[in-house]
This record gives C-alpha cells, structure tokens and sequence, in this order.
C-alpha cells in the first residue's frame, strides 16, 4: 500500500510550476514537428498545470487550465477529451466568473475547434458564432487578435 503524498509545496513555488507548466506547454505546441515522447510531455504538463492551478490558482485559472487541456488534446487529434475540457473550461467560467472580457470567446473557440474534429458541422458553427459574438465584447484588440486568428484557423 502507498502511502506517500505529494510534498508540501508553498503557494508561491505551486503558481510558479503551475506558470511554468503552462509556458512549456505553449513551447511544445509551437513545436513545427513534436516526436511522440514531446506529444506526451505535452500532454502531461497541460494536466499537470492543470492540477497545480488547482490547488493555488483563482476560478479563472483553472477555467484557463481546462481550455489549455482541450487545446493540447485537440492538436494530438483527440476530439471527445478536447470536447469534454472545452465544456469544463466554460462550466468554471459560467459557475464561478471572475473572468476577463476575452475568456468566454477563448472557450467557446476551443469547442468550436474541438467539435470540428470531431466532425460535427452543426456544433462547430454553432460555437464559432457563439465565439465571434463574444469576442465582440473583447475591448482590447491585443486581447481580440490572437482568438480571432484561432478561430481563422478552425475549417
């Protein structure tokens, strides 16, 4: 039987992996061509992010987590997992708030991109509408720009 747990880490050395976690996992993705062992580091430093934020971050930064998790799973074209973190990111968003002008566009983007991996036309169009209708509400262009070329990018 195990019964070791996790150290104790303090709040501030928990955000600064969890930040870091999350940098990598934008480095890997910005890979032009990951081997299968960085797909799965990949993979794992979203979770594992994910789960630090967890423990020291605000509602919003796990609403965040949960669309970067979609985001990763949607690249290594795993439609019903990007599926499932893009509807949790928007469930922590709409339950707990807390969020800046942009983040509802963000998520309803990755489930936008997650349904057209999937192959369904009618929940893709309906999230992109859903995205671009929200980031009309985004006031500050640095802030709109990077979700518009995302969702430029969905087919």
């Amino acid at each position: 039987m195990i019964t070791a747990r996790m150290p104790d880490l303090d709040r501030d050395t928990q955000r600064r992996l969890a930040a870091g976690l999350y940098a990598e996992v934008w480095r890997l993705l910005d890979l032009p061509n990951r081997r299968p062992e960085q797909d799965d580091e990949m993979l794992h430093a979203a979770h594992a992010s994910r789960y630090l934020w967890g423990k020291v971050g605000d509602p919003v930064t796990l609403a965040r987590g949960e669309w970067l998790c979609s985001r990763v799973y949607a690249v290594l074209r795993r439609p019903s997992s990007a599926i499932w973190h893009a509807h949790r990111c928007l469930e922590l968003l709409t339950e707990f708030g807390g969020a800046e002008d942009w983040d509802e566009a963000a998520a309803c983007e990755g489930l936008a991109r997650a349904y057209a991996l999937a192959g369904n036309s009618h929940e893709k169009d309906m999230w992109l509408a859903r995205a671009r209708e929200a980031l009309r509400a985004v006031a500050d262009k640095d802030d709109r720009a990077p979700i518009e070329a995302d969702l430029n990018t969905i087919e």
